[in-house]
């Protein structure tokens, strides 16, 4: 009986990295076409926020009772819910175990570009935090569909003074691996995609990723630790060029209520573009949300993350990483590198839930799973990739504006060897 798994094992699952990662391209072209029956063709109408008899409040109804005449809120009661545009500043505090208590200011917009129905809500996000282990960083994301969704521009502008910890390469990594490292890091990422068919967009990007002033700070100059057997030095460049393939069904990025996302995105750096080195990366991302029960606003989102190295190094701190997504939201429940890699899998699942009757406070419960590659390297192929590393969690959702359905969002999220910690958004991790 062994001999007949292992031999299924061996047929069934690639042998080398290339291959898994046309085995991975595959299910996700399978994917694209299965979602695409019966929900691709989702209308606006289908993701817009189901109605009850309950008045629906949010956050920003409750300030304007507090300190608004009954007129004001008469008024407010009329606005219609087709409202598209809303601006959002809101304090933020966190807590984790690479930042330590950290503060600072977040701002959402969300507009549209056009009066069209068809035309996808836009939103830019901006994030200025500083840490209690003096650490500043300064993010703008941006999603932009110009009218009719014909072109989108997505942007990922970042600027980082980021002393912190890195605990090294592999899944097999603890807290005693830890090693202190300062650095800064500017990001420049800048895609637009063209409307090729209906809520399918191709294009190209451009991608830097610049890191200097490197410096491994730990006390105990004796230890060798991951970063230097991979190769320290004082800085590194990884500059290229992307082709991207997007499909999007859903009608409000930031907090969805149905619909499908698929982004498969092929980036290749190149020295003649300022790169240290010669490498290329794959990420393949999907993303899919179910009402259910059917006649509610309670989602079930489940989010397939992979990204890859291959034909070259990347350095270090370019490698796939958990929590370095654009939004930082991978591994809930780790500190942000926690895990670090030439190849990343992840899996996360979440159920979204209403607690209260008029809309103002709501629910999740999560759960996610992640591999990464082995270092050094052992096997090819699944077998290089590491034990599976799971983590869980839930939170709250706090509805900011009932217009554009925004909400703030904290959860806690808890893993193994003893990660865990807060985590707050401006709308849904996912």
């Amino acid at each position: 009986m062994h001999n007949i798994i292992s031999s299924l094992i061996k047929k069934v699952f690639p042998k080398s990295p290339f291959e898994m990662i046309k085995f991975v391209i595959i299910t996700l072209i399978l994917s694209i076409f299965s979602i695409n029956i019966g929900v691709a063709n989702q209308s606006a109408k289908d993701s817009t926020i189901i109605l009850t008899k309950i008045k629906q409040i949010d956050v920003k109804y409750i300030i304007k009772k507090l300190f608004s005449k009954d007129e004001d809120l008469r008024k407010t009661d009329l606005e219609p819910l087709t409202k598209d545009n809303s601006f959002a500043i809101l304090p933020s505090f966190n807590y984790s175990i690479v930042t330590g208590f950290m503060a600072g200011i977040n701002t959402l917009q969300n507009f549209k570009t056009s009066l069209d129905s068809q035309t996808n809500q836009s939103n830019i996000r901006n994030f200025n935090t500083y840490s209690q282990f003096r650490q500043f960083s300064s993010i703008i994301n941006s999603n932009i569909w110009t009218k009719g969704n014909k072109i989108n521009f997505l942007g990922d502008y970042r600027f980082y003074k980021f002393p912190s910890t890195t605990y090294g390469l592999g899944g097999k990594t603890t807290f005693n691996d830890e090693s202190l490292v300062d650095y800064m890091h500017l990001r420049i990422y800048q895609v637009a995609l063209k409307k090729v068919s209906k809520n399918i967009e191709a294009g190209i990007g451009y991608h830097l990723d610049y890191h200097w002033n490197i410096l491994e700070t730990n006390g105990d100059n004796t230890l060798i630790t991951d970063l230097q057997k991979y190769g320290l030095s004082s800085k590194s460049v990884s500059s290229g060029l992307s082709l991207n393939l997007q499909h999007d069904s859903r009608t409000n990025s930031s907090t969805p209520l149905g619909g499908n996302y698929v982004n498969i995105q092929y980036r290749y750096n190149l020295k003649v573009f300022g790169s240290k080195t010669n490498w290329q990366s794959l990420l393949m991302e999907m993303r899919k949300y179910i009402r259910f029960p059917n006649n509610t606003n309670n989602i079930i989102a489940l989010w397939s993350y992979n990204w890859f190295t291959f034909d070259g190094k990347a350095p270090y701190f370019d490698l796939p990483s958990i929590g370095w997504d654009t939004y930082y939201n991978t591994g809930r429940g780790y500190a942000i590198g926690r895990y670090r890699g030439k190849n990343l899998v992840y899996f996360e699942t979440e159920y979204r839930f209403g607690i209260t009757h008029n809309g103002l406070l709501g629910g999740v419960a999560f759960g996610n799973v992640q591999s990464i590659s082995n270092y050094p390297n052992s096997g090819q192929g699944i077998t290089s990739m590491s034990k599976l590393i799971p983590s869980f969690g839930g939170g709250l959702r706090l509805k900011w504006n009932k217009l554009t359905n925004t909400s703030l969002a904290f959860d806690y999220g808890i893993g193994i060897g003893g990660s865990k910690g807060f985590i707050f958004n401006i709308n849904e991790v996912f």
